[in-house]
């Protein structure tokens, strides 16, 4: 390993519901440091998709973010010359990272809606067990099992 370890930062929680994981959520929407604006989004998102489910808000948001956290992924180690696809587990901080970073991602890349709409329904497909977040952590899980022959490269 090359240099110094990156210190972890602490997140700050956010201003409603004192909430680590929204607080993620709300950094990950914000562009331009507009933090009001995507607490906003995120709240509105939240609310909604909680009054559909008919459960607490942190709850529902943490039973979505459970259906779509990684349990493996794949990294490229270099041995002799040839380059393998190893797959490791995730660490707890990185599964989180992850799936509050592919739901974003995955509101943001569809168009023609309000972002908090498009984000409700990313949240609400993750609680329910499906949507494009969760085929996501599939194909990677499924990468990782396939690659299973070279788990002895991991150290």
């Amino acid at each position: 390993m090359r240099g110094k370890r990156s210190k972890k930062r602490v997140i700050a929680k956010d201003r409603k519901y004192n909430d680590e994981i929204i607080g993620r959520l709300i950094n990950k929407i914000m562009q331009g440091g507009k933090k009001t604006v995507a607490e906003n989004i995120v709240y509105s998102a939240l609310e909604s998709g909680a009054k559909k489910s008919n459960i607490p808000v942190i709850e529902f948001l943490h039973t979505a973010i459970d259906n779509i956290r990684p349990a493996l992924e794949i990294k490229s180690r270099r041995v002799g010359g040839a380059n393998y696809q190893v797959p490791v587990p995730v660490n707890p901080r990185r599964q989180e990272t992850l799936a509050v970073r592919w739901m974003v991602d995955l509101a943001r890349s569809k168009g023609g809606k309000d972002i908090s709409k498009l984000l409700e329904v990313e949240i609400l497909n993750a609680f329910n067990g499906e949507g494009d977040a969760l085929k996501k952590k599939g194909d990677i899980e499924r990468m990782a099992e396939a690659n299973k022959a070279f788990a002895h490269f991991r150290w």
